[in-house]
This record gives structure tokens, sequence and C-alpha cells, in this order.
């Protein structure tokens, strides 16, 4: 099954042309061969624009290079204006299913009746579609104890996707083994744990149950009544009617947050929208440590009720990440020493976390850093070249043997969002000086003073239901300990009657050798009384090396 889904990949890439994009002059002359060879595969679009057939090849690939796809079109730094406008398309038009195949599915999934008696007003005309799923609009009948009519949307699974995406998994790890054994980097860069952690991601999405508590979750984060809680919005998932295959949840009127235009036609507040944007991203990561890792521009939305006090609108959470508190603290002490410039403390920081192999020089890591970094520092979005950094930043890290860490490479993806989203909203956001105050403050309540007490208040519970049995465990340990070192003792004595023992045999040993030797000699000599008695004497040494 590999074998096929590379080939279509291979033909559908050069029935797009996309062979187009290699330089004739950078080309090798063994792929110029193989690509005579291959005249069946011709360019079937040379009318279209070869933005336009990058992006019309992706999305004939499916969901596994329809989403790579989406992060390219959030990095315009990286691409022209004419592919990213092309990829940004792929957010939520692509092409849709069936609608009345896709009620049929919904039927079979919550059931005829039900449907009937609770759902009206079904569009049979998709409102967005995209890689894995898409979505319809209905109307939501008795529903609360007020027996009120809620607008909803009904997220469906495309049919025989997983098929589709297990084939393109073979494909990634095929890729990744070639990767890991053909190429200098290619252990380091850890390429089979990087596919593997996609497998994890990308099969969870595939199961709407699972978004359906990410999306409840998430919710409830950003609920709990303090001022941080009003930057983003969850829609309401109504969970009863939900399954493997579909999604039931409350329908949002917001503005798509790649629509500037209408954005500031409206009057937002583009830099505290785009400032909000980076809250958002942290709050989740550091204070909750569990985050929306799919915020490309096509699954977030903003509500523009109030033009001057802006809130971002999360939707379609079926990938989310997680960081455990090593993670955390290791993350936010490194972006902390960057906003201070401190790379320095960044270098022993990749050391100590064994990020980087022990030995390595901690002088010449802090400077290849430095030489890395210190250019983007004091500078609005738009005039930071990411993609010089990136490779930069990539030299470094294979100068340095640096490893690539799997668990961390939805918070990246995650990063690369956040990041295309500020430069459109407000190029001029200084991402840096954004986030350095929140990431202080947290590090501030981890590690400090504050931190101590609030450890102690948060266990004092735990303390008070374990102090009744302190004295029982006391005593228990005190027993254990005292019969342990009798024990102990015993056995010590068992051991050395036991030494003893076999120190008295090998001298009995040695006694009885030495007189069946001698016994031998007298025999020789004709001294057959003395040799009666000397083998007497060894026989007597031997009975005793053999007793017990």
């Amino acid at each position: 099954m590999s074998s096929i889904r590379l080939y279509r990949i291979v033909k559908t890439f050069l029935q797009y042309g996309l062979d187009d994009l290699v330089p004739k002059h950078a080309q090798p002359w063994y792929a110029k061969l193989a690509r005579l060879h291959l005249f069946w595969l011709r360019n079937q679009h040379k009318d279209k624009p070869v933005a336009q057939r990058f992006r019309l090849a992706i999305e004939s690939l499916g969901p596994v290079f329809i989403k790579f796809g989406q992060m390219l079109s959030t990095r315009r730094d990286l691409l022209p204006d004419d592919f990213a406008n092309e990829l940004a398309l792929l957010q939520d038009q692509v092409t849709a299913f069936d609608g009345e195949h896709a009620k049929a599915m919904i039927i079979s999934a919550i059931g005829e009746d039900v449907f009937e008696q609770y759902f009206t007003d079904f569009d049979s005309t998709a409102l967005a579609s995209a890689s894995i799923a898409q979505v319809h609009t209905a109307t939501l009948l008795n529903h609360g104890e007020q027996g009120e009519s809620r607008q909803v949307v009904i997220k469906v699974l495309r049919p025989k996707i997983s098929k589709i995406i297990l084939a393109d998994l073979k494909v990634m790890s095929l890729f990744a083994n070639l990767v890991t054994y053909l190429f200098p980097d290619g252990k380091r860069l850890r390429p089979k744990e990087v596919v593997a952690e996609y497998r994890r991601t990308i099969l969870d999405e595939l199961d709407l149950n699972r978004e359906a508590a990410n999306a409840i979750q998430l919710k409830r984060n950003f609920s709990q009544g303090k001022p941080s809680d009003k930057v983003l919005y969850v829609p309401e998932i109504y969970s009863e009617y939900s399954h493997k295959n579909v999604l039931v949840m409350e329908r949002i009127y917001g503005i798509g947050v790649g629509e500037v235009e209408q954005l500031t036609e409206l009057g937002v507040d583009m830099k505290l929208l785009a400032e909000r944007g980076v809250e958002v991203f942290f709050t989740q990561v550091f204070r909750d440590s569990f985050f929306h890792a799919d915020m490309h521009p096509g699954n977030v939305f903003v509500d523009a009720t109030n033009p001057a006090d802006p809130t971002w609108i999360a939707i379609d959470c079926g990938i989310v990440g997680t960081l455990n508190r090593e993670d955390k603290r290791y993350l936010a002490e490194n972006f902390v020493a960057f906003f201070n410039r401190d790379y320095r403390k960044v270098a022993q920081l990749h050391v100590d976390s064994g990020w980087v192999p022990s030995d390595t020089s901690v002088d010449e890591f802090e400077f290849a850093i430095r030489t890395v970094c210190e250019p983007i520092f004091n500078k609005p979005l738009a005039e930071i070249s990411f993609g010089q950094v990136l490779v930069n930043l990539f030299n470094t890290a294979r100068r340095f043997n640096m490893e690539v860490q799997p668990q961390l490479v939805l918070l990246q993806k995650t990063l690369l969002y956040i990041e295309g989203l500020g430069r459109q909203l407000y190029p001029q956001l200084d991402l840096w000086q954004t986030a350095k105050p929140f990431l202080e403050d947290w590090v501030k309540e981890q590690m400090g003073v504050k931190a101590v007490f609030t450890k102690i208040k948060d266990n004092i519970p735990f303390w008070n239901e374990k102090l009744p049995e302190i004295p029982d465990l006391v005593y228990d340990y005190l027993k254990a300990g005292k019969q342990s070192h009798e024990n102990h003792g015993e056995l010590i004595k068992q051991m050395t009657a036991q030494q003893n023992k076999q120190s008295q045999r090998l001298i009995y040993s040695v006694l009885a050798g030495a007189s069946f030797v001698t016994t031998s000699i007298l025999m020789t000599d004709q001294q057959q009384g003395f040799a009666i008695v000397t083998g007497v004497i060894a026989t007597i040494f031997a009975l005793l090396a053999l007793r017990k």
C-alpha cells in the first residue's frame, strides 16, 4: 500500500508540473534522465500558475499534505504572496463531499429517531470543508431546561479518511527511515520519533469524541472568572449528540482572523488583538499545560462585537498538546533568558537538560546562539527574517549535535501559527516584549517564595489526611528496621560459620594430601610401619574434610 501511495505522490507532483519549482541548473543529471523516462507523467496543468498548481497538488493528496499546506500558509515571510494566498484556501475551502452522504452518515451515527426529533433545518451544503471533516448547519430543538432552540453546526468526518491517512503515514515512515540511515544529520533530527508523534496526533484527530473532550477542557480553562480568561472563547459542545465521527457544537458568528481588511474596517484594535493572541498562547502553555495545537487561520475567529475589546474564538480542538512540569520550567527559563539576552544561561540550560552533549563547550555554544539570536531583538516582526534565523539555528544545531525533541513538535508548530497570525494582524508587534512580562511573572510564581507557600498550601489537605497514620507508620518502620537488623546479624553469623567451615575443610584437605604423599614415599622406602601410620592419619584428615 505504501509503495502505491508513494507512486501516486510522485505522479501527482509531476502531473502538476511541480518539478518546475526546482531550477534546471540545480537538478542533477540523473534526475533529468529519470524525468525524461517518465514521459507519460507530463505536466497536465500548464495553463495554471505554478502557485495554483502547488495548492491543487497538495489538496488532491489528502489531509496529511493539506495540513502541511495550512502551516505553510501562515509563513508569509517564507513564501511569495501568490503561494501564501493559494495555500490559505486550504484552511476551510477544501472541496466538500456530497451533503446528502454527510447527512446519511450523521443519521447513522446518532440515530434516525434522535435526528428527526431534535434537529431541523439541516443544510446539505457544507458551511466549511477542511482536510479531515466538513461542517453543516442545523437547528437543535428542545435543548436544556427551557426547551430552547439553538443554532448548531454538525461536524462529520470524510468517508474512508482513515485509510488515506494510514497510507500517507506509511510513506512518511519510509522517508523517515531513509533520512535516518542515508543522511549525516538523520539520527540527530530523529525523524522516526517525529513521525511517530505526528502519527499519534493525527490519529487522535480522527476521533471526534476526543475533540469534544478537548474543547470542553479548553472552555473550562478559560471560564474561571480571571481577567485573562476573557481573551478566548470556545463554543459549547453538545456531547450527548456526538459520536466518534460526528460532533455537534454551538454555531459561532465570528470573523476569520485572516480577514484583516474586514477587521480593520470595523475598527478592531489590531494591536490589542495581536497581543491577546500571544497571551492566549502563553496562558495555555504555561498556566494550563494544555494548548490548542492547530491554530491556523481556519480554526481561529474574532468576536468583534466590541471592536475596542476583541475576543479570540477557537474551534477544532482535535489536536492539543501538553507539557510536563520539567518541560514547562525548562522552556520558561529559556524564553526569559532569551528575552534578557542571557545567552550564557541559554547555553547552560541546553547542556543541563541533556539537549546537547554534556561535553559541549558552553563558551562556544553561547557565542553561536548570540550570533543567531541577537539580530532579531528590538525589531518588529515585519523586519525580522525568520527564514534566515531558522537556517542559522539549523546550522547551530548540526554543529553542536542538538537533538530534536519530539515532545515539543506540537509546541513548535503552534508557535509558527501564532507568529504567522501576529504578522498578519499587526506587523509592528514586538513579540518578545509582549511575552516577556508574562513569562517573568510565571517563573516567579513557579520558582519564588510564593511558589513554596503555594505548594505547602496545596499539600496541607493531603498532610491532614495522612497525619493520624504517622505514628503507626513510624512504628512499622522502626519495627521493620529492627527486624531487618536482626536478620542481617543472623545472616552475618551464618556466613562467618560457613566461611570457617570452608577454611577447616581446606586445611584438612591439604593435610590429607600431604599425608598421602608421605605414605607413598614411605611405602617406596619399604618403611611399612610408618607408612601405615601416615596412611591412617591421611584417612582421618580426608574424612574431616568431607564432613558437613
